[in-house]
């Protein structure tokens, strides 16, 4: 929090800076008037019961807190300087199952939280980004850097683009490039990382199928990967074209590419042609996989291994109709298509509403479905002697639908204030998501958009 406030400083001191600093011709109309403060906060929750941590089998609950600032200084007439500073902490049942023998209550299970480190989590993001247009307007160049951090995993990312303006601003073209080097810290499951081969694992008896103490467990098919770095490289080309006075459309295209490590080193895999072991009371193992089991966890066989490579396409377009002065429909269509044999479609439709001059509502609602990857298969539908294998749901054959409703306020001459802030608009927005696999999740956010005077 020390760091945020810091962060915080010194962008109010880089806008004063650069206020007086500017002595841009008065005739020339700015990109950006004044400099405009965004502050975000978001709430998201799910619950489920398909955790990869566990292999597919387990409690998915999660919650998370997120805010962002987002501020943007108009260097100059024709120049905005961008901040964008995030922090997000989260809790989650799944990931503390890394260590499953980490229960204050001494009974591990896929369906309950431990107490351990990998509980919960920060993340902290910072991006900022340069743009500048043109005396004419017609041509916006842009670059922008990022960095972001949490326990296991640390990413730098670095692009920019160009935007075109054609036919008196009625058609604009883009093309942008981004680049992310990630690096992970991997964590394992521990029982994979601690070479058992005893009849006890930190102070646990191990049981075979049968509830009978064994020694016939071993790791022997687990091996710590060889590479912890992820890079990502996207370029992306989109064309927006006003048809009419009441009808805009743009269609786009994204050609992305990921090479390192893409697995996530601490999500399970149990095979089918293995036999089980575990460890906790034995007289849960017949209830494994359903939440009455509140004492026994499966020791893993393996974790996930996938390709180091992957290739992904999406093309979509966006068209918006003016209905009338009350309404406008935003539609929305994109396909998908991957080398690890997923392919997705995706339609989404938000409805704007105005109620009046200052006060827009829009119900909207979106549609998802995919293929399974090549190398998903559910908890112990994977063999031994397969190259790859994930039992990660996120890469499962699967449709959601997700139900939403916004409210928005808006003051264009920002009367109302906060100390040198000008409140020009809050946003709020709500959303329910239902996968068919038993994931659910509610999602709400909220805006504040200042103007600084």
């Amino acid at each position: 929090m020390k760091n945020l406030f810091l962060t915080a400083t010194i962008i109010f001191n880089l806008v004063v800076y650069a206020q007086e600093k500017d002595t841009t011709a008065v005739f020339k109309k700015r990109v950006l008037e004044n400099t405009e403060v965004d502050f975000l906060l978001s709430y998201y929750s799910q619950d489920g019961i398909h955790s990869a941590v566990g292999g597919g089998v387990g409690s998915e609950k999660l919650s998370d807190i997120a805010t962002n600032i987002v501020v943007a200084l108009p260097a100059n007439a024709d120049d905005v300087l961008t901040f964008d500073v995030g922090i997000s902490a989260y809790t989650s049942a799944s990931s503390s199952n890394i260590n499953p023998l980490d229960k204050s209550d001494g009974k591990p299970t896929p369906w309950q939280t431990s107490s351990g480190a990998s509980e919960s989590d920060q993340l902290m993001s910072l991006n900022t980004s340069y743009s500048h247009s043109s005396d004419d307007r017609n041509t916006i160049w842009n670059g922008n850097v990022s960095f972001s951090n949490e326990y296991d995993y640390t990413s730098v990312g670095f692009g920019g683009g160009i935007s075109k303006l054609f036919n008196e601003k009625n058609t604009e073209f883009t093309i942008k490039g981004n680049v992310y080097l990630d690096k992970w810290r991997p964590i394992y499951p521990k029982e994979l990382v601690s070479n058992v081969n005893s009849t006890s694992l930190q102070g646990y008896s191990i049981y075979d199928q049968n509830g009978t103490v064994s020694t016939l467990y071993n790791t022997s098919l687990f091996t710590q990967y060889s590479k912890s770095n992820r890079n990502s490289y996207s370029l992306s080309l989109s064309f927006s074209q006003i048809l009419t006075k009441k009808i805009q459309m743009s269609v786009f295209m994204d050609i992305l590419s990921q090479d390192g490590l893409l697995a996530t080193p601490y999500q399970r895999v149990y095979f089918a042609d293995k036999a089980n072991y575990y460890v906790g009371d034995p007289k849960y193992i017949a209830n494994y996989t359903n939440t009455s089991n509140q004492g026994t966890f499966q020791l893993a066989d393996s974790n996930e291994k996938l390709p180091n490579t992957r290739f992904k396409v999406p093309i979509g377009a966006r068209i918006n109709i003016y209905i009338n002065e009350y309404v406008v429909a935003r539609t929305y269509y994109r396909y998908y298509q991957d080398n690890w044999g997923i392919s997705a479609h995706t339609a989404s439709l938000e409805l704007p509403i105005k109620i009046n001059s200052k006060f827009t509502a829009y119900p909207m609602y979106r549609y998802y479905t995919q293929t399974a990857s090549d190398y998903f298969a559910p908890y112990e539908k994977h063999l031994s002697t397969e190259q790859y294998y994930t039992s990660d749901y996120d890469l499962s054959k699967f449709v959601n639908n997700q139900y939403g409703l916004g409210f928005t306020y808006t003051d264009i001459f920002a009367r109302a204030k906060i100390f040198i802030l000008g409140l020009k608009s809050i946003d709020l927005r709500l959303n329910h998501y239902q996968r068919s696999d038993g994931l659910n999740a509610n999602i709400a956010t909220v805006g504040f958009k200042f103007e600084m005077q």
